[in-house]
């Protein structure tokens, strides 16, 4: 059943490409490639489907040579971005001396004020702001470790599909580097994200149609002559990309004093945030590094774009396509790859999967704005939102400790919330400013 889940839903064959594939390649504990249905195994190269059934290929490691209180030393010892990591990422031990814009290591900010406005006990919310990464969102993350993968595989051009803040991340990473960077993303983006990543120099396409669409696309260019020598950093990098996200948990529960939150908010768009989140708390409790006991993660989603919250509540395991039609446009995918493993996630966890509508998830930012200080895109808005929707219908516990993901800044889109002005203009006097009824 699983098999033809997979088969069905897979919107990209099985493909690789004229690179170095090299078993013995220098990407630290990684070991091979691993597909998550079936379990075949391949070596390490620039692959992402599984040759035996369509299932998707991640990273599988060798950790044995890992002594727990040590690999706390040395993590703890490490620097201020993800690379203190290193010894659990596929990337080589000298990672952090490569040009890299070095992501991570972002504030978890114990939320009281928000708390307060939730209904949240006092000391029990926290919001992990990535939005303090180098172009303003956890790609940055996801990124950073495809780049690696790239360098590794001989690439000479890092390229991507993206709802926007991607293509930024590429843009970014590819100048650091010294790679040429080609991107594409759907022609109707906001105005800020189109800027920010072409502002790099790097070569920006917009597709006419939806993320989907632009998928499609590059999964056709990645077999043609004229995608040789590019890594899609989300298509054939993507078993090496999607370990990025584990490094927020890692990030999280270090955080936290080296403890599992008992409840996470998570945005879902492609879901691969979200079961990398997942991947990251089993290998730290595999390792020691974090007291095994329950927790529960939630998906959150635009009304507009809700595959996944549609299939969960409906009770099946199966998502079908939806034509997004969001705000959160950077959540806006309508056939999102990792789906299904989302869905399994939230009900082993004992979790749930929701979604708010445009206004809910307007309402939320300014909310997150005026109690934290923590301006949010869109996609912060959906995670707040669907929280605040979970703690009033009673599936998340108020006494827990829960950690919000806000996966980006307010400032890439501003559309969202134009009607926020000005509370007056006035003339410089303190008649004027009287009058106005401020003093």
């Amino acid at each position: 059943m699983r098999k033809m889940r997979r088969k069905g839903l897979a919107s990209m064959a099985v493909q690789t490409v004229a690179s170095t594939t090299d078993s013995a390649v220098d990407l630290g504990p990684a070991a091979a490639l691993s597909c998550r249905e079936c379990g075949h195994r391949v070596p390490l190269g620039p692959v992402f489907a599984c040759e035996e059934c369509f299932g998707p290929l991640e990273i599988a490691y060798d950790f044995s040579a890992h002594d727990t209180e040590e690999l706390r030393k040395r993590i703890e010892a490490g620097p201020a971005n993800i690379w203190r990591y290193a010894p659990l990422l596929p990337v080589p031990a000298d990672v952090a001396t490569k040009p890299n814009i070095n992501p991570g290591w972002t504030k978890l900010v114990q939320a009281d004020n928000l708390a307060r406005e939730l209904g949240v006990d006092p000391g029990r919310l926290f919001v992990k702001d990535d939005s303090g990464n180098p172009t303003h969102s956890f790609k940055d993350r996801v990124v950073a470790q495809a780049i690696e993968a790239a360098r590794a595989f001989g690439f000479t051009t890092l390229s991507c599909s993206s709802t926007g803040n991607l293509a930024g991340a590429v843009g970014a990473a590819a100048a650091r580097a010294g790679f040429r960077s080609c991107v594409f993303i759907p022609h109707d983006l906001e105005q800020g994200k189109v800027v920010m990543a072409a502002v790099y120099g790097g070569e920006l396409v917009g597709i006419e149609g939806n993320y989907d669409d632009v998928n499609r696309f590059c999964s056709e260019l990645i077999g043609d002559p004229a995608g040789e020598g590019w890594g899609f950093v989300n298509v054939n990098l993507r078993p090496y990309y999607a370990e990025g996200s584990k490094t927020l948990a890692y990030e999280i529960c270090e955080q936290l004093g080296w403890e599992l939150p008992d409840q996470l908010v998570v945005p879902i768009a492609s879901g691969s945030q979200l079961t990398k989140i997942d991947k990251g708390l089993q290998e730290l409790i595999g390792l020691g590094l974090v007291e095994d006991k329950p927790y529960r993660i939630f998906g959150a989603q635009a009304e507009g774009c809700s595959p996944v919250s549609t299939a969960y509540k409906a009770g099946h395991d199966v998502v079908r396509p939806q034509k997004p039609d969001t705000i959160a446009k950077s959540l806006a995918i309508g056939n999102p790859a990792d789906g299904p493993y989302v869905l399994d996630i939230a009900r082993r966890t004992g979790g749930a999967v929701e979604d708010v509508n445009d206004e809910q998830i307007v309402e939320a930012i300014k909310l997150l704005a005026r109690s934290e200080g923590i301006f949010a895109e869109t996609a912060g808005g959906v995670t707040v939102g669907v929280t605040r929707k979970l703690l009033e219908s009673g599936a998340l516990d108020p006494s827990l400790t829960t950690v919000v993901l806000n996966t980006g800044d307010g400032l890439k889109t501003l559309d969202a919330v134009a009607g926020t002005g000005m509370t007056a203009t006035i003339r410089p006097s303190l008649e004027s400013f009287r009058a106005a009824g401020l003093a």
